[in-house]
Order: structure tokens, then C-alpha cells, then sequence
């Protein structure tokens, strides 16, 4: 099977696997390959966050990515006329590559997703915690226990229990 390039988006994906302490995640999905724009390497401000990243890219469980011509540039200063540069970024590199996003932004980042990529390639969180369950690499019991964590941190979902996803 191909594998799926997912740009990172922002610094909220990232962010909330270095709170449950599993960004190793992203080199554990085989379907997948994560990549993070520079422009979102910068924007994890906190030396803790900042430091796991780095980490993170040192193992490769995902690869830092630049910017490589004209067309992702100019797509990028477009959307930075009204996204945040990291969300900008993902989403250039997403359409101009054809590769999917992660992100759990919602409003006008998430309607220009869809409009740029289509349906079905935007990924968030629970989605990623989802297709490590699926995939061995999570219990449902350690993904709850992600979610109490997250919830901590006020990033909040609409269901209980992943068991509900999977039944669903």
C-alpha cells in the first residue's frame, strides 16, 4: 500500500501529542508519512514542546519540509492573507503536492481545506488516535486516557470513549 503524506498543520496537532507524550505516533502509522513545514517548526514556542519536536524529527517520526518552488510560495503568501503562516504553509504544501492535512482548526482554515484538497483529506486528533488504535500501535484504553489528558488541556471532543468510533 502507498503511502499517504500528511502535512502537519499549525502547531495544535503537535502540541497535543507532546501532552499525551506520544508523538512517536506519527512514525508508528504505516500509511502514513508525517512532515512538518518549517514555518510550523517555528511557530512551537514553548522550549518543552520545542525540544519533543525536535526529537521527534531526530527519530524520524516525521521530516521537516521546505518550501520547493514558485507555485508553493505563491499559494502559501495567498492563504497568508488570512490564515496564521503555519496553517498557510500545510495547506499550500498539501494542495501543490496533493497530500492530505492534519489539523484540528475549525472555521475558515477548515472550509478552505475542503475547498483546496476535497473531502476526506483533513485528519485531526482523535482521527490520528483512531488509526493508531486501529492499527495496534494504541489501546482504546491508552486513547481514552489521551483524551482525559487533552481534555485538561481544554481540547475537548464529542464522544465518550473511542470504543463509540469503533463501534460506529
Amino acid at each position: 500500500m502507498a503511502k499517504v503524506q500528511v502535512v502537519v498543520t499549525d502547531a495544535n496537532i503537535l502540541i497535543n501529542l507532546v501532552h499525551i507524550g506520544r508523538l512517536s505516533i506519527l512514525g508508528r502509522l504505516a500509511q502514513f508519512e508525517f512532515v512538518v513545514p518549517d514555518e510550523v517548526v517555528v511557530e512551537i514556542l514553548n522550549e518543552d514542546q520545542a525540544a519533543a519536536l525536535q526529537a521527534a524529527i531526530d527519530a524520524q517520526h516525521l521530516a521537516r519540509v521546505s518550501f520547493q518552488n514558485t507555485e508553493e510560495l505563491t499559494a502559501f503568501t495567498a492563504l497568508a492573507s488570512f490564515l496564521g503562516k503555519g496553517e498557510s504553509a500545510c495547506l499550500a504544501l498539501a494542495q501543490q503536492r496533493g497530500w492530505w492535512v492534519a489539523s484540528d482548526e475549525g472555521g475558515a482554515f477548515r472550509r478552505e481545506a475542503q475547498q483546496r484538497l476535497g473531502p476526506g483529506r483533513l485528519v485531526n486528533t482523535p482521527g490520528i488516535l483512531l488509526s493508531a488504535i486501529r492499527a495496534g500501535v494504541l489501546t482504546v484504553d491508552e486513547a481514552d486516557e489521551a483524551k482525559a489528558i487533552l481534555e485538561q488541556h481544554r481540547f475537548r471532543v464529542r464522544f465518550g470513549s473511542f470504543r463509540e468510533l469503533l463501534s460506529g
